[in-house]
């Protein structure tokens, strides 16, 4: 205990599991089992809360060993050789995002393959099968995590190589029973063709994740050599990727529960009529939860306030790949997350107004019912895409023009100090924002000051999506060069929202070049900038890499 004098200790625990007894050091003490408040996060999540009651009130620094005896049915039949395990975070009793040591033991029917966090090791309690036919299983964490899981199906089982590091892709042949049909492709036939008789229809097959495995594994094994150059290397020896019946994934220490939609190739995406936006979504899911090895695993949040980069940086650094070998697929992307932030429900209100990212899963309403994915995930995608042009963009300014490797721009060697600095703990929104902040470069500092407490006040603690435009622009000849001034009008945003806007000179026809950086200030802000005597005409932001509420075309 970090602190004495405390007698009552809660823990989360699926709604789905009953408490039978709570023992410290081998003997029973008191505890309440309450379920959740109706309405409360918890309740959707469908966790209850169990309250033990010590003996005594507890000394600061006192190891307290407790021996929890619970039981229930947290798994469920999916159909194909696939179950659903349910309440992945609470089938054990849990007290938060806690970094620890997990020593598990599972007993299961033969014919299934089991896959968990940590290190497959020799069952404590001998042969394989057990005296019940069942097969043993024991796994061991190389590192203390914080959480622990594990997946179970009639797996294939795929390997792909990421340097030392071993992929394992565990995929069944069929999909969920629930899982959706394709459409049916009628083609009228080619009349030059005598042996064509009336129209043609193409059924496509069912969907075999394990026909896709080896794909899904590869693209894994590619984000880690990726990740790993960038910021450092992989945390554990392997990554077992396994298929899970719904729609929603989830990357835990060394283990990714992967959605059967992330299994489909483009021509099964496309038979279920998955737009280019949201196909490329899917194909970049393997990566995303691969991130999160890193972001979200091994370097973990304070509080549900700061669990919105977990998301958002996970989500950007797979769109960081997706952008070097597809620019306009990124592009496409950027866009859909800027667009579902901004349209409108029945009522007349748009996702962006249900607040900033570090309400977390507050976000979540009635009111808002697609708020926390449109802001967690789109707007934590913007705001770590904006952190990252700017920072380059001033770099290359400050540099004058002199290249770097993206391996060594700002925005990976802030993300690569995190982990150093973080590494096996839990940060805060504020925390990660300052060690961005150390990499500013002399151009990006706002009234001077090496912080970005403006990028922190107004864009990560803020709603706003604004439109900005030019007024009053003029070209004075200087020597060599253009002096070009104006100013820069931020409407439809907060009267103290900062921004630092990209502003490039038209040279000659479509060639354009950066000029700078200006720090929109508020309603209006007037600049001053050099260009090179060919410039007739300057733009603003023209890569579209400021979240603001204008839709690009």
């Amino acid at each position: 205990m970090r602190e004495g004098g405390t007698r009552a200790l809660l823990f989360e625990l699926s709604r789905f599991l009953q408490v039978d007894s709570v023992k410290l050091d081998g003997q029973a003490v008191e505890f309440i089992h309450n379920p959740a408040v109706e309405g409360t996060q918890l309740s959707r999540r469908g966790n209850d809360i169990v309250a033990v009651i010590l003996p005594e009130p507890a000394r600061a620094g006192q190891k307290i060993e407790l021996e929890f005896v619970y039981g229930g049915e947290v798994l469920a039949e999916a159909g194909n050789g696939l179950l659903y395990v349910g309440a992945r975070g609470t089938w054990y009793p849990n007290r938060g995002m806690a970094m620890a040591d997990f020593d598990l033991e599972f007993d299961y029917p033969q014919g299934w393959t089991l896959v968990a966090t940590g290190k497959s090791t020799p069952a404590a309690s001998g042969s394989n099968p057990n005296a019940k036919g069942e097969q043993t299983a024991r796994w061991v964490s190389e590192r203390p995590l914080p959480v622990a899981g594990f997946n179970l199906g009639k797996y294939k089982v795929a390997s792909a190589q990421a340097g030392t590091v071993m992929v394992d892709t565990y995929a069944t042949t069929g999909v969920e029973r629930d899982f959706p049909s394709a459409r049916i492709q009628v083609i009228e036939p080619d009349t030059g063709d005598p042996r064509a008789h009336g129209p043609q229809m193409i059924v496509p097959n069912h969907p075999s994740p394990a026909q896709n495995e080896v794909t899904v594994g590869e693209a894994a094994a590619r984000a880690i050599r990726y990740y790993a150059e960038r910021f450092g290397p992989y945390p554990y020896s392997r990554l077992a990727l396994t298929q899970m019946p719904g729609g929603d994934s989830q990357g835990w220490p060394g283990l990714v529960f992967l959605s059967s939609y992330a299994f489909l190739n483009p021509q099964e995406r496309e038979q279920l009529r998955f737009g280019p936006a949201h196909s490329l979504m899917q194909e970049i899911i393997p990566a995303h939860e691969t991130a999160h090895q890193w972001w979200g695993d091994l370097v973990t949040w304070n509080s549900y306030r700061d669990q919105w980069f977990s998301e958002g940086l996970a989500n950007y650094c797979a769109l960081m790949m997706l952008q070097e070998h597809n620019p306009a697929g990124f592009r496409q992307i950027m866009e859909k997350y800027r667009q579902d932030l901004l349209v409108k429900n029945k009522d007349g209100v748009s996702p962006s107004e249900a607040g900033p990212v570090t309400l977390g899963a507050r976000l979540l309403s009635s009111r808002f019912p697609g708020g926390y994915e449109a802001i967690s995930y789109g707007r934590g995608t913007w705001l770590f895409h904006m952190l990252r042009t700017m920072l380059k963009d001033a770099e290359s300014q400050d540099r004058k023009g002199q290249s770097s490797s993206s391996q060594d721009e700002p925005f990976v060697l802030a993300l690569r100090k995190v982990r150093q600095r973080y590494e096996g703990k839990s940060i805060s929104t504020r925390e990660l924002i300052d060690v961005f902040a150390e990499e500013l470069p002399g151009s990006l500092r706002y009234e001077g000051k090496g912080s970005l407490d403006w990028f922190m006040d107004g864009w990560v603690n803020g709603t706003s999506l604004p439109r900005l435009e030019l007024k009053g622009v003029k070209f004075t000849p200087k020597g060599t060069s253009v002096v070009v001034s104006g100013s820069i009008l931020q409407k439809d945003a907060p009267e103290n929202l900062v921004t630092s806007v990209p502003v490039y000179g038209v040279i000659s026809g479509k060639q354009m070049a950066l000029l700078g950086r200006v720090f929109a200030d508020g309603d209006e802000s007037s600049f001053h900038l050099t260009a090179p005597a060919g410039v007739h005409k300057i733009v603003l932001d023209p890569n579209g890499t400021i979240l603001t509420g204008t839709v690009s075309h």
